[in-house]
């Protein structure tokens, strides 16, 4: 079967505007994500040598920005994981619903935006990563 690229976790480069003042970068829904954006929110004065723990959604799709600082985004499908450092806030990590994730590795005073495809759901959530594989093999409900 072969997968859009909206199927599989992906960076994406953003448009930077350079101006001597300072630059710019945009995010347009439906436009540089490929989501409509239902929720941000942010990440911050993660304390050194602690991470965000992992989690997968049944529905919700992200796209993750380092605004200030550094981190490593950890993805993995059911099968293999790969890390992501994200260290630019010109580029985000795409990542598509059913797709684990945690975040660590977070410099000093760094800023780690997330755009949403869905409001808050606690509903949403996989906890439990043995839950998840269970889910993504389709031997759970």
């Amino acid at each position: 079967m072969a997968y859009k690229k909206e199927d599989r976790v992906h960076l994406i480069d953003l448009p930077k505007v350079k101006d001597p003042r300072g630059n710019l970068t945009v995010i347009e829904s439906g436009i540089h994500v490929p989501f409509k954006v239902m929720r941000n929110y942010w990440i911050y004065d993660v304390p050194s040598g602690m991470w965000r723990d992992g989690h997968a959604f049944k529905e919700q799709c992200e796209f993750i920005v380092a605004l200030s600082g550094s981190f490593d985004v950890v993805v993995n499908d059911g099968t293999a994981e790969h890390t992501y450092h994200l260290a630019r806030p010109q580029v985000g990590l795409y990542i598509p619903n059913m797709t684990w994730r945690h975040i660590d590795n977070f410099s000093t005073n760094s800023v780690a935006m997330v755009l949403s495809s869905t409001c808050y759901d606690p509903e949403d959530y996989i906890e439990d990563f043995e839950d998840f594989k269970a889910l993504k093999d389709g031997k759970a409900e």
